[in-house]
């Protein structure tokens, strides 16, 4: 562990420098065309239905294959990062989702489509659990929050790009150019990865010190070259490399799980990773519960299709404030009460949401539900569930909670549907109450502060 101490604190005393900004950047990019390629199925699949080329049983099966994929792809992500090396992982993922998407643009029916997304799925549900695990194992720990939620509003950026490309693109050239976007884009970021290093965190856990030591002397010569002054604002305590290098040693000191898939559930762990399931599956629930149901609710309750499509247009305009909040504050307040805090907020506002009576007071509400479930997002899935885990089991924790998360998202909407036909609107935001609710007590009681903790520090399970 006093390797692993020592290539920690070093990582940690730099100063944020192009070398940083280009790793997010790769990352970034792609996850980025993981997240356009799960949102280009609204159009493909409305296309294909007009043209004839598929039905809605067929449509079904697309999307339940997508999310199949992605459980599995999750879960694979967490056991090839963990043995075979983060940079090895978001490589394969990147090609396999990148080929599958050139293949379903070249798909001669349905049936060839549906298996082409199977893969697609493996490949994007790994991206997610790879890509925030490997950004956070850079990224000095006085900054990693902030880091994790501009990864986060990248990534949902997404949603518009596909959503516009696909009504200048579909009409006019047809469904296969989407997937021959996503694919290239893809491919295209493959090349530019082939750059980023090996996580030296990883490294160490292998045994291999040298090569750790080596990563870590090519980002330090790179930053002292290309320095870039730390400009975190006086309002944010930074701890000094002194105070990190203090909290490491102590750190050092504490012995290492064992690298087992089973210590996660091991006593040192177990409240870790139940916080983490718990966390995974809250948000997907409460984000597919709300976010994907709200043009079908506001139908139901009266308003024209294109009303509705208007006044969820404007509601989701709260995601990248949602997004900007959570960069603000997870430095500020933390990861662990910030969850807590605004799974209350959550609360309250659903609570709010059934009795807003007028479009402005609707839009408003659901303005600011949007934006609480994007800070939420930023908060957990991007930057606490990670660093939940040590070094050694970090991808197969993240992979284990999202697939969970992913398994219980495939139930959600049968689960939304009931809700929403025996009570309407309030029932289903009571669903997302009692999910926001038993994610705040998890959290509040089980849960670590990772606030500007290295994540060696963070091992001692304290």
């Amino acid at each position: 562990m006093s390797d692993a101490a020592g290539i920690g604190r070093r990582l940690d005393s730099l100063a944020i420098s192009r070398f940083h900004i280009r790793l997010i950047g790769l990352i970034a990019a792609g996850m980025f065309f993981d997240s356009f390629d799960i949102y280009l199925a609204s159009g493909v699949l409305g296309a294909m239905v007009r043209s004839g080329q598929s039905t809605l049983s067929l449509n079904a099966t697309f999307i339940s294959v997508t999310f199949g994929g992605m459980m599995v792809g999750a879960w694979m992500a967490g056991v090839l990062g963990d043995r075979y090396g983060r940079r090895f992982c978001y490589q394969f993922n990147l090609a396999l989702y990148g080929i599958a998407s050139l293949a379903g643009a070249l798909a001669p029916s349905m049936g060839w489509l549906i298996l082409c997304r199977l893969v697609m799925g493996l490949g994007m549900g790994a991206e997610i659990v790879v890509g925030y695990g490997t950004l956070g194992e850079f990224i000095p720990a006085r900054h990693r929050g902030q880091f994790g939620t501009i990864l986060n509003l990248i990534i949902n950026s997404a949603l518009f790009l596909s959503t516009f490309l696909g009504w200048l693109i579909i009409p006019g050239y047809g469904w296969r150019w989407m997937f021959v976007i996503a694919g290239i884009g893809a491919l295209f970021v493959w090349v530019l990865r082939k750059s980023m290093p090996e996580s030296p965190r990883w490294l160490v856990t292998q045994g291999r010190g040298e090569d750790a030591d080596r990563v870590v002397r090519s980002i330090e010569a790179e930053t002292s070259a290309s320095r870039t002054p730390d400009k975190t604002p006086e309002t944010i305590p930074s701890p000094d490399a002194a105070s990190l290098a203090a909290r490491a040693a102590t750190a050092a000191e504490t012995p290492a799980p064992p690298e087992r898939l089973t210590a996660l559930f091991a006593p040192a762990l177990l409240a870790r990773t139940v916080t983490g399931i718990t966390v995974a599956v809250s948000l997907l629930v409460v984000n597919y519960a709300f976010v994907s149901w709200i043009p079908s609710f506001l139908v139901r309750q009266g308003h024209t299709i294109s009303n509705s499509l208007g006044i969820t247009a404007l509601m989701f305009a709260g995601g990248p404030l949602g997004s900007l909040i959570a960069f603000a504050l997870s430095e500020r307040l933390g990861r662990k009460w910030g969850i807590v805090l605004f799974s209350g907020i959550g609360i309250v506002l659903g609570a709010a949401y059934p009795f807003a009576g007028s479009p402005v007071t609707l839009v408003a509400t659901g303005f600011a539900i949007t934006a609480c479930i994007y800070v939420l997002s930023s908060l957990s899935i991007a930057t606490y569930v990670p660093e939940l885990f040590p070094t050694a089991l970090r991808m197969r924790g993240a992979g284990l909670c999202n697939a969970i998360g992913r398994a219980v998202s495939m139930a959600v909407p049968y689960v939304v549907v009931w809700a929403f036909e025996a009570f309407g609107v309030v029932g289903v935001v009571t669903l997302i109450g009692g999910t926001l609710l038993a994610q705040a007590v998890i959290v509040a009681l089980f849960g670590p502060e990772t606030r500007q903790r290295s994540l060696e520090e963070l091992e001692t399970y304290a």
